[in-house]
This record gives structure tokens, sequence and C-alpha cells, in this order.
């Protein structure tokens, strides 16, 4: 690595980032920028401000991205229904290329010699960060104090946090919090008792969602309209991407929906039990594989759903910006143009129930072939048996041999 003179900081103003901004001064006696993304985390960003001030911060950026995180990040991987090993929504992964976006752009801007994170040795964020960036930059310099120091647990991190005058949130017995991650597609919990991953979380873990069984007793009804495979509308009201996304986020957290507690394989090798938040995204999800059931064609839909993992799995090991994603993404909004209409919802209880779709310009479900009355010649029952005797042809052809 070579000579630093200015770093741009990754800054939440949580424990671990403003242990290292403190560190960063001390290790490396230079001057540090500070960047806090807001990606719609629902919490006040300028207690961040106040804390890098207090810690000898004059360059500080607290940007507003919530827009584009929805619009260019969240919408797009939705698309392709996403979902990393089958239940990840992908909350963390999907908010990494979009920091590491404007970290190398204000590296630029201020003329910093290199960027640095908070991401751990044992996790992906530290892939999915400096990935990120290197593609952005081949040449900057990325900077992970937690492959560096020795502060190693979360309690030296408090401890050290103490000796430095550094406030940080820990439970009424001294011990640090879970390690959180906020945006507007979800909220994650790791470490802490969790790491247990046979133990229940405490329900008081929970902060955007109420339990199922709290949830009122009561469904709601609610209609989401799409265009070219994004959600544009709630109940007929036209939203933005970030706005229509926080307010399923009210929807689904007050009826108890997405919850999910998992145990996932991480990149750098090891298994990861991790608790998370998505009631937006739960919902959405939801309601896309409705409304493509019935606009998409069938062998459009099942090249979709055999890409996705490995769709899910470039986002998860941080390859957003990497050739294989742009090309797989270009299909997959190909495939989009007619994912237009309706689709009406039930809320209750966790559960996100469809109860209707319909497209009146891009449907492919025709009433005339699919009724199970008289159908008036539209289709013909008799091509069926053709069809079946010539599927049907290599397996007698094994079966005459004995096989099984």
């Amino acid at each position: 690595m070579g000579r630093i003179s200015k770093i741009v900081l990754a800054y939440s103003g949580g424990l671990d980032t403003s242990v290292i901004l403190k560190w960063l001064q001390q290790r490396y006696g230079c001057e540090i920028v500070t960047f806090t993304a807001d990606l719609g985390q629902g919490e006040e960003l300028e207690p961040a401000r106040d804390k890098a001030q207090t810690l000898g911060v004059s360059e500080i950026y607290i940007e507003d991205l919530r827009e584009e995180f929805a619009r260019d990040y969240i919408f797009p991987m939705f698309r392709a229904n996403t979902l990393y090993e089958g239940e990840y929504l992908l909350g963390t992964a999907i908010a990494r290329p979009l920091i590491a976006r404007h970290l190398v752009r204000l590296a630029s801007e201020t003329g910093a010699d290199a960027i640095a994170h908070g991401a751990t040795g044992k996790g992906n964020d530290q892939v999915r960060f400096e990935l990120s960036a290197y593609a952005l930059n081949p040449d900057i310099q990325v900077i992970a104090p937690w492959r560096e120091w020795d502060l190693t647990s979360r309690e030296k991190l408090v401890a050290y946090a103490g000796e430095h005058g550094i406030p940080v949130e820990t439970r009424a017995d001294g011990a640090s919090a879970y390690s959180m991650d906020a945006n507007m597609l979800h909220i994650s919990y790791e470490g802490g008792d969790l790491e247990n991953p046979w133990l229940t979380p405490d329900e008081s873990m929970w902060r955007w969602t109420v339990s199922p069984q709290q949830a009122p007793a009561e469904p709601e009804i609610i209609e989401i309209d799409f265009a070219a495979g994004d959600a544009v509308a709630i109940n007929g009201e036209s939203l933005s991407p970030a706005r229509l996304l926080l307010r399923l986020n009210k929807l689904g957290g007050r009826h108890g929906i997405g919850r999910a507690d998992l145990v996932e394989n991480r990149y750098v090798g090891m298994k990861s039990r991790g608790c998370y938040e998505t009631p937006g995204g739960a919902i959405l999800l939801k309601a896309h594989r409705a409304i493509e059931s019935i606009t998409l064609d069938r062998e459009a839909a099942h090249l979709k759903d055999e890409m996705m993992p490995r769709y899910a799995s470039f986002i998860y090991n941080g390859y957003w910006f990497a050739p294989e994603r742009r090309m797989l993404q270009q299909m997959i909004d190909a495939s989009q143009t007619v994912v237009n209409g309706t689709v009406r919802l039930e809320l209750y209880k966790g559960n996100v129930i469809v109860h209707g779709r319909r497209s009146v310009s891009d449907s492919l479900f025709d009433e005339s072939i699919a009724t199970f009355e008289d159908d008036r010649g539209a289709y013909n029952q008799g091509d069926a048996e053709g069809f079946i005797k010539l599927n049907a042809l290599r397996l007698r052809i094994a079966g005459r041999k004995g096989r099984d």
C-alpha cells in the first residue's frame, strides 16, 4: 500500500465505524473524510455528523441515496424475484455496491488516496465493498481495519470506545448489542445470542414488525400496480420507488410480515445465523411473482427461475458490477417489458395471500381456452393424444429394454 494522506471512511456513527475512525487517525495519522449514506434506515443521521465532528473530522458527507437505492439497485433485483438460498432477500448485500460507488466517487472528488470500511475479516461485506470498489477504480487503495488491528471482539471495541470517550449503544447488562444493519429494504441482526442457532430470538429484538400473533385480527386488502416489472402504485396512488417500498414496510410491519431466521452460507466459507425483517420486500416479491404468472411466457418464466439462484449469488458474493451480472440483468429486464398489471393481496398475521391478478394489455391467460366448461372448439382435446405419445416415445423404448 502506497503513502496515504487522506481516507474516505464509510461511516454510520455506530460502534464499529466510530472506533475505526479514531483508530485510522491514530494508525495512519492522516485526514479522514466520513461518508454516511441515507438508505432509508429510518434513523436520524445528524448524530453521525456530530460524532464525526467531535472526533476531529472536518469533511463530513451525509447524502440521501434512498431513491437511487430503490430505483437502481432494489427494483432491478426484484425483477429477478431474487432469493439467496431460497430465503434471504439480500437486504444487506444489495446496499454494498451503492455505498462502494459513492466511496470511490468521493475519493476522487476529495483527492483521497484510499477508502475504508467497517466490514470484518470473517464476513461477506468486505468482499462486496472491495470487489465493487476495484471494479469502479482498479487503482483504489482499500483499508479494512478488522484485518489489521487486534480489537477482535465486540467487547474489545466497547472497551476501546470507553477509553476514547466514544458513546456506544449497549444492553442494560453492559454487553454489546446485536450487530445490526438497516436500510429501506431490511434490518438484520447477528451476533450475541444468535450465534447459537438453536436459541429462539427474544421477541424484544425485532424492531420493524409486530409478532404475527399480535398482528391485527382483521386482514388488510391492498392492490399493487406494476409497469415493466416495477411496482409503481399502491391502491391507485402513484409512488416513487423509495416511497412505495417504505409504504409497504409500514403495511407489512403492522401485519407481522417479513421475519426470517436463517443460517446462510457465507462466501468466505463459514455458516452464519442471522435474523432479518423485510416486510415490504416480502410483499413485493409475492406480488411480482403473481403478475408475472399471467404475463410471462412459460419458458421465459422458467428460464428466469433457473437463472435466479445464479443471479442471487452474484449479488450475495459482491459481483454487482461484474460483466456477468450486467449481462444477466439485460436478459431479466428484457423479460419485464410485458409485466404490467395489478395484483390484489391480503395481508394477515405474517402472511401475504394473493387474491387476484389482472393485466388488460399483456395477460396470456385465455379464459376461453383454460375453461373447464364448453370452450366452443378453442382447444381440441384430441390433440393431446398425439402430444402424449410423442413425449412417451423414449420412455416406451426404455421400458421395452427393461430399464427403470
